[in-house]
């Protein structure tokens, strides 16, 4: 499965094979009240998000592509805090499902905080498991419904498409939604989702 990009950095953007394991400006990725469709999930376009040619030209890897996107910086900073930057820049293929830093923002108070004191314990597990090993685009997360993807992490999250909305149920029962897509790097893809993922 492929999804992308908010303010902490948590997931996706993510996190590598833990141990295997957007491009766009600042209003070129963005998470507006928008969700991704299963149509335009189908049609491999990005929903409320396109990309610059010329800023893809400069983010090549996950990790660059996330800090061009501009709206990933919570995710990114997350990332180098677990020691997954190496990896994430690594060969891949990963796709990785973006929080905003408006979705690390919504977390409790004092919860990224608290996050970011234990790097290698529950932070680096959150982020891997917003990543999934492989490429997975758009139009096959839309044939996943009701299927539970496997992480990198090792836990499962399922995925719904009602209509037109694209959602992941994560294993502490909670639903995000998948707010923009294919979000290329020479490394993976990255798929948008406004809210953080977690593994119970």
């Amino acid at each position: 499965m492929r999804t992308r990009p908010m303010r902490f950095l948590a997931v996706l953007a993510i996190f590598g094979l833990l141990t295997a394991c957007s491009d766009g400006d600042d209003d070129t990725a963005t998470t507006d009240e928008t969700t991704t469709t299963a149509a335009a999930m189908d049609d491999t376009e990005t929903t409320g998000a396109e990309t610059d040619d010329s800023s893809m030209e400069e983010a090549s890897d996950i990790v660059d592509t996330a800090v061009a996107a501009g709206d990933f910086e919570t995710l990114v900073t997350a990332v180098q805090a677990a020691g997954l930057e190496e990896t994430l820049r690594g060969d891949g293929p990963f796709t990785v499902f973006a929080p905003t830093d408006e979705a690390f923002a919504a977390l409790p108070a004092g919860t990224l905080d608290t996050l970011l004191e234990d790097r290698e314990g529950d932070l680096a597990g959150i982020l891997t498991y917003h990543v999934v090993s492989g490429e997975v685009l758009a139009a096959d997360v839309v044939g996943l419904d009701g299927e539970a993807v496997t992480t990198v992490n090792g836990a499962t999250f399922t995925v719904n498409v009602d209509g037109e909305n694209v959602s992941l149920a994560d294993a502490a029962g909670n639903t995000v939604n998948v707010v923009a897509t294919d979000v290329t790097a020479d490394n993976g893809v990255i798929h948008v989702i406004d809210g953080v993922l977690l593994p119970g």
